[in-house]
């Protein structure tokens, strides 16, 4: 899934001393694990969510022409036999757009190869440091790299999901000929979501999966303290929400899911134009928005990833309504932090 893939999971500690088991690592399709555990069960969860991450990668990425969203993006028009994760993936950002009034769009995929990303961003981070020189950049997801020429396309309004069908019956999706279906942030939200549900299913007494932002927590944390999640974000400390300026923000969850979407990671230049990851689906094209960042926590991760993008999206005014009961963080595009619904309660 092109980002870092973090995984806690917590045993019962009457059988080991050691109930807390990690697993860690820097790119989501190379798992690594840390630490000890006395309880060899846990220690087998781990491995499983990592390896299930790494399914739902084979499944999911557009980056992967054998990909069974891949498959349903090059054969539109035509049904395609997925897996119930692939159709559970479609239907979730369906009922994404759908919730939204199309604010939150998958199927600006067309949209993002026209701007630049028609490849991995570590593909552009492994140009921007080849002997060529053609490209530059710095960091996966945080550098600005010059991202490879557009399609000539000009830029269009993305189709929506209405035309697609998920057929459960014949286990199949199909896209129209038109719709070109990008997974994004909800994918990441929705493994994390699935995994750490399946984890708890399977004997775990308290998990968290963590996907570059997207993660979801559930049961007992590792720690009297619960589940504490760091934003790093040196506007909210400089707020006051942190004891000193620079340090990150800390949100407190019981069982629920956080994501942030922002327009200043996945950034890349095209004939020194700056680009970022974000389509406004209206036009086609990297939305203008006045937040340049949302954090938002809401009961599952692929939803806080749709109330996250759709944010982005959306004019200050509307920022409390679409919240909601939910809890958001915006900042800004002058770095000045909002808080809305109960993210005042979620933060210490």
């Amino acid at each position: 899934m092109g980002t870092s893939l973090h995984i806690v999971l917590v045993g019962d500690p009457v059988n080991s001393a050691h109930s807390a088991h990690s697993a860690h690592s820097a790119q989501s399709g190379h798992s690594g694990q840390s630490g000890h555990s006395g309880n060899p069960d846990i220690g087998d969860l781990v491995l499983s969510a990592v390896r299930r991450v790494q399914q739902l990668e084979l499944r999911w990425s557009r980056f992967d022409p054998g990909s069974e969203v891949s498959r349903c993006n090059s054969t539109r028009g035509l049904p395609v036999d997925v897996s119930a994760d692939t159709r559970l993936l479609v239907r979730h950002a369906t009922h994404g757009w759908q919730q939204t009034a199309g604010a939150y769009d998958p199927t600006v995929l067309d949209s993002l190869v026209i701007a630049g990303y028609d490849r991995s961003y570590e593909e552009f981070t492994q140009l921007a440091d080849s002997p060529s020189g053609l490209f530059s950049g710095t960091g996966t997801g945080t550098g600005t790299g010059a991202g490879p020429a557009p399609a000539p396309a000009p830029a269009a309004p993305a189709p929506g999901c209405r035309g697609i069908e998920v057929d459960d019956e014949f286990g199949t999706v199909m896209f129209p000929f038109d719709v070109g279906f990008d997974p994004g942030g909800i994918g990441k939200g929705l493994a994390a979501d699935m995994i750490v549900e399946e984890m708890i299913d399977h004997g775990a007494k308290g998990a968290m999966v963590n996907l570059g932002g997207d993660l979801r927590v559930a049961g007992d944390a590792p720690t009297d303290a619960g589940w504490i999640v760091e934003i790093n974000e040196p506007a909210v400390a400089l707020a006051g929400h942190a004891e000193h300026a620079g340090q990150a923000g800390l949100a407190e969850l019981i069982d629920g899911g956080l994501a942030t979407s922002t327009t200043r990671r996945r950034v890349w230049t095209v004939d020194g134009e700056a680009r970022h990851h974000v389509i406004d689906p209206r036009v086609g094209r990297p939305v203008e928005s006045q937040a340049q960042l949302a954090t938002v926590i809401t009961g599952r991760a692929w939803w806080s990833e749709v109330i996250a993008t759709h944010l982005l999206l959306a004019p200050p005014d509307q920022w409390a309504d679409i919240t909601g009961d939910d809890a958001s963080l915006i900042v800004d595009i002058d770095g000045s932090v909002h808080l809305f619904g109960s993210m005042k309660d979620h933060l210490r």
